[in-house]
């Protein structure tokens, strides 16, 4: 695992010697390391020898969001149901934030169709203004953002970022039909993207 977490962490590669250095183990280990992750196509190396992340962990990863979206599935419901609006998980996914669960209420006479799937950039909606917010000040507890028309004129949105789990970034929140979010809805959409990190931990 720490093999493969070096090479993310680089752009260009790391060469045998440099990992041997890095791991703190003989070069001998680390050619039988770099084998077998070779095998399951987890690591590539290139024309000069260096290693790489391979595509086997673009399949491990399209595992990941399926897991997370069932985890967080009875906290969005409840939220949805609660505020009457679309509840959704967001992730990041490289420079975009990309729903992953969208949940709507039954209640409703109409709500905002937002799909699994909508990606839109970080710096824009509260699902991604949130996530970013988490960025910035490594916060205790976050807080929530609310935006309004950024995304879809008459929307507006409010989410909190999920805090406390490794390796994934994301938000929770609701988008809804409406000039301004009601007051009650910030704090509900924390309650929620807290059961989520939770659920995720």
């Amino acid at each position: 695992m720490r093999v493969l977490k070096l090479l993310a962490d680089t752009d260009h590669g790391l060469t045998v010697t440099e990992l041997s250095t890095r791991l703190g183990v003989n070069r001998t280990v680390v050619y039988r390391l770099l084998a077998t992750l070779e095998q399951h196509a987890l690591v590539r190396r290139d024309v000069g020898g260096r290693a790489r992340v391979g595509l086997g962990v673009l399949r491990l990863g399209r595992q990941v969001h399926p897991l997370v979206r069932e985890a967080a599935l009875p906290a969005l419901r409840s939220l949805a149901e609660d505020i009457g609006a679309t509840a959704h998980l967001t992730l990041v996914d490289g420079t975009e934030a990309l729903a992953v669960a969208v949940v709507e209420p039954s209640w409703t006479d109409y709500h905002v169709a937002y799909r699994a799937g909508f990606r839109h950039p970080l710096e824009r909606g509260a699902a991604g203004k949130a996530i970013l917010s988490a960025r910035q000040q490594p916060p205790v507890e976050p807080g929530y953002t609310l935006t309004h028309g950024e995304l879809e004129a008459g929307a507006s949105g409010a989410a909190a970022p999920l805090i406390g789990v490794t390796g994934v970034e994301g938000s929770v929140g609701v988008v809804m039909l409406a000039d301004a979010v009601p007051e009650r809805v910030g704090p509900r959409v924390m309650d929620a993207a807290r059961e989520v990190s939770e659920a995720l931990r």
